[in-house]
């Protein structure tokens, strides 16, 4: 067991804030205190946020930064500094150096790490004042130049032979001769190449005292003086450390696809190669032996013993042919076989790892079987690839086996242990999906001086487009990464975080219900372009046929589907809000009297009012049926000014319908059904069906004018199989002669146009990035 100073709590990272790197312009991330899931839809900034923790936290990390790193918005700032160095060439003209406009351009980590009095010990060379006595400390790595005077310097350098090229080229006529452009033509251009001869990661504290809450989704980080003095980065990363999972991972057959790619893929997909790893640092009885291995090694020197022998018996024919040339001679050294036989050999050979396939118990006659590691299914090596490399985190952290011997004997364990896992899910089926994320954390774990001790912290973040990842972890984990188009806080598309614990405060009414029928339906929010919350399963059925047939372009978004009553609908808008996600609503009218509420047709001039929450309180916030009738759309639309966030609620409102007289009269829907079928009465007159379609389709032949074609459908709603209804018109020949209902058209093209806007908004700026993020 390992002796720990005793605390309270283990050391954890509160949280960390990011600025200046890609979308992310200045977001922070609250971690949890076990498992942390980054959600958010394509191109949104989970990716993002993975690299800043690896870019910075890896020793060799910073090697990967490039100038696309940079937060776009900043290149002209940056090309402004050039230009001043270019104008001012007199060195101690200290303007010209633009130490602050670097410190706030510069891609910077603030780590913010939850510390207990017990553990100042292990602090002690990251404390900003002599009065902190524990809670929260700051360090931030910072991306930034080494030396702005050599820099200035060599990128003038750069610029006067660019200059005296063009001179020779001109030859002295003052006439420019070429047009072709030369680099560096910006200090961004030069900085391209010349990143890392200029740029390095240092660390600096913070002061505890001046953090503050993020504003309008965008972190507060914190200024520091342009003359503090860095410190050593060693002492933040000695306290932590890192591993991770990417992305990037490669299952498959080995074969060569003629490309010379199979090597490659040999090389990064195979559980052989990491049990290698594993037993080299863990296992191998040759190394640092312990009375423990004294029987393997044994073993393996009487095989060893055995081996020679027989290599002995079997050359003994072929060296006396060579002794027959008269070799060797008096002097000569004799030649001898002997083998140095290494276990960590044995695994390494394409089928180091095999599976064994399960026979007939009752049948003797069937010999084992065996089959090579890559003839099991994708999923399958991939999550048993995943599990075995956190194993190895785990135990690289404790230092198990051999690698306790080889770690310094001065050094401490890190008191923290962040592991990053980029999308678990590749290649992995639902359910398995739901059971890693469910015991990832309780592998990390699992060593007898972790589990629930707090004297060691293990924090695991997983980035995720999964929703049945999502679904599976607590509500309170989840980060959403949401977009934000060009406006008043940035001139680029750029992202904010939101913490879902947050999101709905004090409403424990609403939070309990948001967060149950998302744990009972799915997580799809998280990742989409847009929502559509509809009313029932009509809707949920056919809106997205209407979708597919009529909306070509909408049918190409991101766009989840959830089906909650008009009646609570409206218990979503906290997350919405928080979301900013651009949502339809698709809801019912639902008239009642107003004197003693009972259900009604709705009729206009009866004072009527409508019974749906999500109208009188969310959007449009109306209650009258006759102000909801003549609702304008813009009424019908909630929407934050200066972002593309809105939410439009959609209703049955009054259609001109002609009926058996031929002249075209005015109706006032009050469901989709109905709605449905006063738009459709040519389809729905010869629908064959049972249940509804039936008692629709007898009223229609029946009824002499919409008012009594109203009253019956009214009738036969209140106790109706609406689902069956969907089925009998999905089933129809002529379904694709169906009018879509005028008020949901009217929404779908509403929404289509803000799609289609946010898309134009964000492309331009975002494509030299759009790949990293």
């Amino acid at each position: 067991m390992i002796a720990h100073h005793l605390s309270l709590n283990a050391m954890r990272i509160a949280y960390v804030e990011i600025a200046n790197f890609r979308k992310l312009l200045a977001v922070r991330i609250d971690l949890s205190d076990e498992t942390t899931l980054l959600v958010g839809a394509n191109n949104s900034g989970k990716t993002s946020a993975m690299l800043v923790l690896r870019y910075f936290l890896f020793p060799s990390g910073a090697t990967k930064f490039c100038m696309n790193d940079f937060t776009l918005c900043h290149f002209s700032k940056i090309n402004e500094i050039g230009s001043a160095w270019k104008n001012k060439r007199q060195e101690s003209d200290a303007s010209t150096l633009q130490t602050q406009d670097w410190m706030t351009i510069a891609p910077t980590l603030d780590l913010w790490l939850s510390v207990d009095d017990g553990e100042l010990h292990r602090v002690s060379k990251l404390i900003p004042t002599l009065d902190w006595s524990g809670g929260l400390l700051g360090v931030r790595l910072r991306f930034q130049p080494k030396d702005i005077q050599g820099l200035r310097k060599d990128f003038l350098l750069a610029v006067d032979a660019v200059e005296s090229l063009k001179a020779a080229a001109n030859n002295g006529n003052g006439k420019q001769a070429y047009s072709v452009k030369l680099w560096p033509e910006s200090l961004t251009a030069f900085l391209e190449r010349k990143l890392h001869s200029h740029f390095s990661v240092q660390a600096y504290t913070l002061d505890p005292s001046k953090t503050f809450p993020p504003q309008e989704g965008l972190a507060q980080i914190q200024n520091i003086a342009t003359d503090q003095e860095p410190i050593d980065i060693a002492n933040l990363r000695g306290l932590i450390r890192i591993d991770e999972i990417n992305a990037q991972r490669i299952f498959g057959d080995e074969s060569d696809g003629g490309d010379g790619s199979k090597q490659e893929a040999k090389s990064t997909r195979q559980l052989s190669a990491q049990l290698r790893s594993y037993y080299t640092k863990h296992l191998d009885p040759l190394t640092n032996p312990n009375a423990s291995d004294l029987e393997a090694l044994e073993a393996i020197e009487r095989a060893q013993q055995a081996f020679d022998e027989r290599l002995a018996v079997g050359f003994k024919d072929a060296l006396g042919e060579v002794e027959g040339l008269g070799y060797p001679g008096v002097t000569d050294p004799k030649i001898t076989i002997s083998t140095r036989l290494k276990p960590v050999e044995g695994l390494d050979h394409d089928t180091a790892v095999q599976y064994q396939i399960e026979a007939d118990a009752k049948r003797t006659d069937i010999p084992k079987m065996l089959l090579p590691e890559q003839f099991n299914g994708l999923g399958y090596q991939n999550l048993i690839s995943m599990v075995f490399r956190l194993m190895s985190f785990r135990d690289g952290w404790m230092r198990v086996g051999k690698a306790s011997a080889a770690a310094s004997l001065d050094t401490e364990i890190p008191p923290l242990h962040l592991v990053l896992v980029e999308e678990p899910e590749a290649h992995l089926h639902a359910q398995v999906q739901q059971v890693f994320i469910q015991k990832a954390y309780k592998i990390l774990r699992a060593h007898p001086d972790l589990g629930t001790s707090k004297q060691l912290r293990t924090q695991l973040v997983v980035s995720t487009h999964s929703s049945h990842v999502a679904h599976e972890t607590d509500f309170s984990c989840l980060r959403y990464f949401r977009r934000l188009p060009p406006g008043p806080k940035a001139p680029i598309p750029i992202s904010t975080v939101v913490n879902l614990s947050q999101v709905f405060g004090t409403e424990n009414d609403t939070k309990r219900f948001a967060i149950r029928y998302l744990k009972a339906q799915h997580c799809d929010l998280f990742f989409a372009d847009a929502a559509i919350l509809v009313e029932g399963p009509v809707e949920r059925m056919l809106v997205p046929l209407f979708i597919r047939r009529r909306f070509p372009r909408l049918s190409q978004r991101y766009i989840t589907l959830l089906e909650i009553g008009g009646s609570h609908a409206h218990r979503l808008k906290p997350l919405i809000d928080e979301l900013q996600l651009l949502t339809v609503v698709i809801t019912d009218l639902d008239a009642m009297s107003a004197t003693d509420g009972t259900s009604e047709r709705p009729v206009k001039g009866k004072k009527q009012i409508t019974g749906n929450d999500t109208l009188k309180t969310w959007v449009p916030k109306l209650t009258q049926i006759d102000d909801l009738c003549k609702a304008t759309n813009d009424k019908m639309v909630c929407s934050d000014n200066g972002t593309l966030f809105a939410v439009r609620a959609a209703y049955q409102v009054p259609v001109q319908v002609a009926f058996k007289n031929g002249n075209a009269v005015e109706v006032v829907p009050n469901t989709f059904e109905d709605a449905l079928v006063f738009e459709n009465l040519p389809f729905f007159s010869t629908l064959e069906g049972a249940g509804l379609a039936r008692k629709f389709k007898e009223a229609i032949k029946e009824c002499v004018d919409t008012d009594a074609l109203g009253q019956r459908m009214f009738d036969a709603l209140k106790s109706g199989k609406k689902a069956d209804l969907a089925l009998d018109v999905i089933d129809a020949e002529n379904f694709d002669d169906l009018v879509v209902p005028t008020y949901i058209t009217k929404a779908l093209e509403w929404l289509e146009g803000r799609l289609v806007k946010e898309k134009a908004d964000g492309a331009p700026e975002v494509l030299a990035q759009e790949a990293k993020v």
